[in-house]
């Protein structure tokens, strides 16, 4: 019998921005394993219907609802798991916002400023909450990133640049907390079928064009990304820290 390379059997997990999209797979995924879950995202009820659909196919899982771009919610969301004496073995990062497609020259400082307070300070903030809980006992931390953090994208100018933040700032953690037995790593989603995307997905003049640049020819279901983070989450990945795993169908070759 082939063991189970990705056993996460008494590990437990806060994926954030799971209430769908690729942060719901993974959820799903890593309950599937065994992780007990802690989906999070900044609506209870969405969180919720995730945790029923987890509960129903024999999966751990619960909802606590953040708001990764304020950090008073990281703090609320921290303090609830303090109470219960619970440390995530398992943070996935992967709430994002991306509120303006369009010139940079154009953009209201609103929007940067969503941006840049959910993608960068608000993985920022989550990792350092984590990390210190994690320390004396190890972890696994997983930021998930963008392809557009490797090769800017039209019209989505400070989202690109904040992803290349979250890969820098990935490999800065990964240096900084190797030494607790925390290991941090990143996977580069490309295109993909979400909501979150579907300005691109749903817009044919868009995404016919796009299309051509992915050599396998098509957009990625959330349930093709979310296996790459479980494996960074797992003992399978014991020996990788610092890395970016690009999942984009070949776009970035």
């Amino acid at each position: 019998m082939t063991p189970d390379l990705i056993n996460l059997q008494g590990k437990t997990a806060l994926v954030t921005g799971a209430s769908r999209g690729i942060g719901a797979a993974t959820a799903t995924l890593l309950a599937a394993h065994g992780a007990e879950v802690i989906v999070s995202s900044r609506r209870q009820d969405a969180c919720e219907a995730v945790v029923a659909a987890i509960q129903e196919s024999g999966g751990k899982a619960r909802a606590l609802a953040a708001h990764i771009g304020e950090i008073a919610s990281i703090d609320a969301l921290f303090a609830a798991l303090d109470a219960e004496s619970c440390v995530p073995d398992i943070l996935v990062n992967n709430a994002a916002a991306n509120p303006y497609f369009g010139s940079m020259l154009e953009m209201p400082l609103g929007a940067y400023d969503k941006t840049v307070e959910v993608n960068i300070r608000g993985y920022f903030y989550t990792t350092q909450q984590a990390a210190r809980r994690m320390r004396g006992r190890g972890g696994a931390i997983v930021n998930v990133a963008s392809v557009n953090g490797r090769r800017a994208a039209p019209g989505q100018g400070v989202y690109s640049f904040s992803k290349a933040a979250i890969i820098s700032m990935t490999e800065a953690w990964a240096r900084e907390l190797a030494g607790d037995g925390i290991r941090v790593n990143a996977v580069l989603p490309g295109l993909t079928d979400t909501k979150f995307a579907s300005a691109l997905t749903q817009n044919e003049a868009i995404l016919k064009p796009l299309l051509r640049t992915i050599p396998l020819g098509r957009m990625a279901q959330p349930e093709e990304i979310a296996p790459a983070i479980a494996f960074l989450c797992s003992s399978a990945a014991s020996y990788l820290t610092g890395a970016s795993i690009a999942v984009d169908g070949g776009y970035l070759a």
